[in-house]
């Protein structure tokens, strides 16, 4: 889960009337019938893995009003093209359906105008000079008492082997408080003047859900968890905008960000809330190039609930999906998910973070189901899972609806009873993928014998779970590639394997990355698959992932990107 630390004011508070703009009759449309014939385009002479169960695979498509409506040999389907029909010749080139992240935060605004104190994207390590420096930058130009904050930060990522430190910090300034947030969004670390502004000393007690962690001698490490953070990070300033600049400034990241999903092979990704009036302006200008699933919170998610608009809302661009994830614990990337056992590494026995209790979470799951709202909660430790289950399981009974689907965002360490009540539930979990490239060096934290129920694709499928991608960038990189190559593998960056048990076929993950998906949000009718009557949503890849040596795959060059029939991308 992502904490936000940017202002609401970016999302401007939108009421029942500003949803409303997702009623207009783009489905109509869509569901006019679709004649084969004289089609707008046909892809011939390709390797098309289609994840249509009916027909696997096929070497040619064609495409109008953009869906897909015919799939077959390429001899079959040129004969079905018009005076007017584009033809293009994939020459052998891999085809696949355009891929799916099921949760993300899409932080554009991040991107653009932040100090980005590690790659979003990819491997790399960084020093903590280099973070100093940037962040120095940014203190020159910043008025007293403003946050001086650092984005995409990675503890384990360091070419100094070594955490932040509150005295790291203090070095950027001992004047303006300063915050360089771990890419997880469930840490952050912070200056000295950052704590004396909060109150926080050595002697402050930990708050539930949360701490404030101390060295051996018992000082201030600067290192601030999950629930702990919330009285820090209400003092001081942020930069201020008015309402027309923090809703240009919004656009222009999403617009980036929506660049940044096509050049990876994305199509469709579930933003996790944002301004979803930005989002509306980009549509109508063009600029939304990738489908959004909208997952509201705060205003967004109270005027659904107050206007009566369920899930479903909207059409195949932008439409209104479950909740944003509702925090249940804290984070597997930095070391705060709730476990039933110690992690391994504490002295002390310390097992996570329980940021909310249990009464509190089955009245919010129960609020958003009897609106209608598909329940979405995230949950990375077994005890979470387990909790967050609880109220799924009472929300249904309290009111009974069948295929809810629930979505559980990361449902990270699973056991087989576990699973048994998310098969029972018809739950839908969407798990991390590029982390089993991207975080070996965070397995350590827990050893091989719990790696082995993490990120448990093989476990969860062969239960028969449809389980969905979920990248959660900021906290990992958003490369299906990426993410499809630790599903296969379970090879870290470093070489090292981590739960080689729950390794799946390539095939497997790219159905995790498409249909899978597709199911998560209720749209395995309309997309996920390259199926006649479908979107047209697929990507063009220059090797085969099934053939390719499976450690190379996430270098893949993405050739092209497709949504609606239309080239939203071109490599």
């Amino acid at each position: 889960m992502k904490r936000h630390t940017l202002s609401r004011r970016s999302f401007l508070g939108l009421t029942v009337a500003g949803l409303t703009v997702l009623s207009r009759p783009y489905w109509a449309r869509a569901a006019r019938a679709i004649r084969a014939r004289d089609p707008d385009l046909i892809v011939i002479n390709g390797k098309v893995y289609t994840v249509d169960s009916q027909q696997p695979k096929a070497e040619a498509f064609a495409v109008k009003d953009g869906r897909f409506v015919a799939v077959g040999s390429t001899a079959d389907i040129r004969a079905l093209a018009g005076a007017n029909t584009e033809i293009f010749d994939a020459q052998q080139m891999t085809l696949v359906p355009g891929f799916n992240d099921s949760h993300n935060h899409a932080p554009g605004n991040e991107l653009l105008y932040e100090v980005l104190v590690g790659n979003p994207y990819d491997v790399e390590f960084v020093s903590i000079a280099s973070i100093v420096d940037k962040l120095r930058e940014r203190a020159a130009i910043t008025p007293t008492d403003t946050w001086v904050e650092g984005f995409f930060y990675d503890d384990t990522k360091s070419k100094d082997s070594r955490a932040l430190t509150v005295h790291d910090l203090d070095l950027v300034s001992k004047d303006l408080p300063v915050a360089v947030i771990h890419r997880g969004g469930h840490t952050a670390f912070y200056n000295s003047k950052a704590f004396k502004m909060a109150g926080v000393s050595k002697s402050t007690p930990d708050p539930s859900g949360g701490t404030y962690d101390r060295d051996s001698n018992g000082e201030l490490t600067g290192r601030v968890t999950d629930n702990a953070r919330t009285r820090i990070d209400a003092v001081g300033k942020r930069r201020q905008y008015s309402e027309e600049e923090a809703l240009a400034r919004d656009r222009e990241g999403l617009a980036f960000i929506s660049k940044q999903f096509v050049r990876f092979g994305l199509t469709s990704v579930s933003h996790e809330s944002g301004n979803l009036r930005a989002l509306q302006q980009l549509r109508d200008r063009g600029d939304l190039l990738h489908r959004v699933s909208y997952e509201a919170e705060g205003p967004e998610l109270e005027a659904m609930i107050a206007g009566g608009m369920a899930t479903g809302f909207g059409d195949e661009w932008l439409r209104l999906g479950a909740t944003c994830e509702h925090g249940a614990d804290g984070s597997f990337s930095e070391r705060t998910m709730a476990m039933s056992v110690a992690y391994p590494d504490s002295k002390v026995g310390y097992r996570g973070n329980v940021t909310e209790s249990q009464d509190v979470l089955n009245a919010w799951c129960e609020r958003v189901h009897r609106a209608g709202i598909q329940m979405n909660c995230h949950a990375n430790g077994d005890v979470a899972i387990d909790h967050v289950l609880t109220a799924y399981e009472r929300a249904l009974r309290l009111l009974p609806q069948s295929d809810a689907r629930p979505k559980i965002t990361h449902c990270t360490l699973i056991d087989e009873n576990l699973v048994h009540r998310i098969k029972a539930l018809g739950a839908v979990p969407a798990l991390f993928t590029s982390y089993a490239y991207y975080n070996p060096d965070k397995f350590h934290f827990y050893g091989e014998e719990l790696m082995k129920r993490c990120m448990a694709f093989r476990t969860l499928i062969d239960a028969g779970v449809p389980a969905a991608a979920g990248s959660d960038f900021d906290p990992g990189p958003f490369s299906p590639l990426m993410g499809i190559q630790g599903m296969v593998t379970r090879t870290g960056w470093n070489g090292e394997v981590w739960g080689a048990n729950q390794r799946i076929t390539v095939a497997e993950a790219i159905q995790v990355n498409t249909l899978n998906g597709a199911y998560a949000t209720r749209e395995e009718h309309a997309k996920g698959s390259i199926t006649p009557g479908k979107l047209a949503d697929y990507v063009m890849l220059a090797e085969d992932p099934h053939t390719i040596d499976p450690s190379k795959i996430k270098d893949i060059k993405v050739l092209r990107t497709v949504a609606g029939g239309v080239t939203r991308y071109q490599g």
